[in-house]
């Protein structure tokens, strides 16, 4: 039957812990976590800053591209780290329904 289509971020963390606790040699992924934290934080701050660019360019797919780029970098540094998926999801929890407060926030100047 294949491999399962990838459809959401639990099924993301879960290949990604996967990879890390049954390294597949030669895989992207297994050479991140072979080469340590500064390199996937490296690549982080390059997907950070390439979902940046791709926003200020007219074509969607290049934001869907750098995005799903940044999730899967996201989900290796959550792994790495040790923090589950869940977590987060815990935290987001906490935040729904929260108002924020802008005035206290520094206003955002355009890029």
């Amino acid at each position: 039957m294949g491999k399962p289509k990838m459809q959401d971020l639990d099924q993301l963390y879960q290949a990604v812990l996967e990879r890390k606790e049954n390294p597949k040699k030669g895989s992207y992924t297994d050479y991140l976590f072979t080469k340590g934290l500064d390199k996937i934080l490296k690549k982080v701050g390059e997907e950070s800053t390439e979902v940046v660019v791709a926003s200020k360019n007219p074509k969607r797919e290049e934001l869907i591209y750098e995005t799903a780029d940044l999730f899967y970098h996201l989900m290796v540094l959550l792994v790495e780290q040790g923090v589950s998926y869940d977590e987060i999801k815990t935290e987001l929890a906490k935040r729904e329904g929260l108002m924020s407060k802008t005035k206290d926030r520094p206003e955002i100047k355009d890029l």
